[in-house]
């Protein structure tokens, strides 16, 4: 089980470091307002003076400005701390069986893969197909479908497809372009560069926490030992 949260670590030392320049400048910003504000109000002409609804606008719009820049830097502590949490959480998850939206697959050359498709309307003709990097196409009949979730297996060995990534795709008798889930062992959880959260799943590789479909539960002993290789 991995889950790695040094990227985490690093972006919320930077978030704090960016936090506190963040909050020097508005400081800053603050006690030059004053001054001028103390200056303008020196150098007024005594008999004509400005409107001191002018300073206390003014004094309004800084107060606005710090709560804006306050209301800014409490939104990204929380957004670091809610990224923490959803690692933590899916961590809890690594070596269950998860379902993944997907346009690749990768294949061992020996070990078959489970997947699904879903129709929105039924196919009197229905195929998947791979290719591969050398451009060769490998049809999986499915045949007549009805609407709703289709599920198949990708035998390498039957189909005499060797190790590799493939891409995929369903074809329809009603030309429709329908997604494809792949099922594979939750291997590792970690915060990317850009501190989003990149989940590497067995069969398909990293990929976002927005391609996850569903969550198949524990993975047996025998498959894991097989798809911990990817």
């Amino acid at each position: 089980m991995t889950v790695s949260l040094l990227n985490n670590n690093t972006s919320n030392n930077a978030g704090t470091s960016g936090t506190s320049i963040t909050g020097n400048s508005a400081s800053e910003a603050s006690d030059m307002f004053t001054k001028l504000l103390v200056a303008q109000i020196r150098n007024q002409d005594p008999l004509s003076p400005t409107d001191p609804a002018q300073f206390v606008q003014q004094l309004t719009q800084l107060s606005q400005t710090e709560t804006l820049q306050n209301l800014s830097n409490l939104t990204s502590a929380n957004s670091s701390i809610l990224q923490s949490m959803q690692v933590l959480s899916l961590g809890a998850q690594v070596g269950s069986n998860v379902m993944a939206e997907t346009t690749t697959v990768k294949l061992d050359g020996s070990t078959k893969v489970s997947g699904q498709t879903t129709l929105d309307a039924a196919s009197s003709a229905t195929s998947l197909v791979l290719t591969g990097s050398d451009g060769v196409d490998h049809t999986i009949n499915l045949g007549v479908q009805a609407p709703g979730t289709v599920p198949f297996t990708i035998d390498p060995a039957q189909l005499g497809l060797g190790e590799g990534t493939y891409t995929m795709k369903v074809v329809t008798s009603t030309g429709s372009k329908p997604t494809i889930d792949i099922q594979g062992r939750l291997n590792s959880v970690r915060l990317g560069a850009t501190g989003s959260v990149v989940l590497n799943v067995a069969n398909i590789g990293e990929t976002s926490t927005t391609a996850i479909t569903a969550f198949n539960g524990p993975a047996t002993a025998a498959a894991s030992a097989t798809q911990s290789a990817f």
